[in-house]
């Protein structure tokens, strides 16, 4: 099978398992397996969610926390990418924080919510907040890891050639052998961010996790199931937009 082929092969696949998963959950409906009032039909769901979108209540709710997504993904990211490769290429720094890593590390990032509620209020910066202490700390392991998996005599060659400084490493040898490794916490911290989402909007703050919770107050049972699949059709979008961008920057690889 050629490479162009095999290109095609696994969407292909993707769809139809797709297609067998929406066909199951229609069959289960209809025939009685799965009672509509605990799970609603596919086909049941293209009606509600017209009427969400003629209300602008669904355009309103992605506008809103796509804000908050991409706010909170590129602080946490940036911020525990930073920290990461920094502890990773300093032993000092990384013995010095070590103790308040493994303090700070085990707290979800729910647990932060009354302190984001109570330091920046119900609005974009709470939620702000609360995603990028998710996304930070995969981030961080990411870009640490990375950077400790590097070969030291890498760092004798840069040497030889006149890069033995601190900045001549970090710029000639930690970026770009760590750069996949950088990529893969970036990538899981896509789909982290979204799952952050709806914990940081739980509480009132504008957004798909708020409209989710205002429909399972009224029991609309289509209206939680058309924004969890909005959810995971954003993260879709995100997650292949950032594979172009990654393979782009990885082209070097081959």
């Amino acid at each position: 099978m050629g490479a162009s082929r095999r290109s095609l092969y696994r969407p292909l696949l993707g769809a139809v398992g797709l297609v067998a998963m929406f066909g199951l959950w229609e069959a289960s409906v209809r025939v009685g397996l799965v009672p509509s009032g605990l799970l609603p039909a596919p086909s049941a769901l293209v009606p509600a969610w017209l009427d969400e979108v003629r209300g602008g209540f669904w355009q309103g709710a992605i506008r809103d926390s796509m804000t908050h997504y991409l706010l909170g993904l590129v602080i946490g990211s940036v911020l525990g990418g930073l920290a990461g490769l920094l502890c990773g290429a300093v032993p000092v720094l990384d013995a010095l924080l070590s103790g308040v890593v493994r303090v700070l590390r085990p707290i979800p990032g729910l647990a932060w919510v009354p302190f984001a509620i109570l330091w920046f209020g119900l609005d974009t910066a709470g939620a702000t907040f609360v995603i990028a202490i998710s996304v930070f700390w995969i981030n961080f392991y990411a870009a640490h890891g990375a950077v400790q998996s590097i070969d030291r005599d890498l760092f004798e060659v840069a040497a030889a050639f006149g890069h033995g400084g601190f900045g001549g490493r970090l710029f000639k040898v930690v970026l770009p052998a760590a750069m996949p490794g950088l990529m893969s916490g970036l990538r899981t911290g896509l789909g982290q961010a979204w799952m952050s989402v709806v914990a940081a909007e739980l509480f009132g703050v504008p957004g798909i996790g708020a409209r989710m919770m205002q429909a399972s107050s009224l029991l609309a049972t289509d209206l939680v199931v058309i924004y969890m699949l909005t959810m995971a059709l954003l993260y879709a979008l995100t997650d292949m937009a950032f594979m172009l961008v990654r393979n782009r920057i990885l082209g070097w690889q081959g």
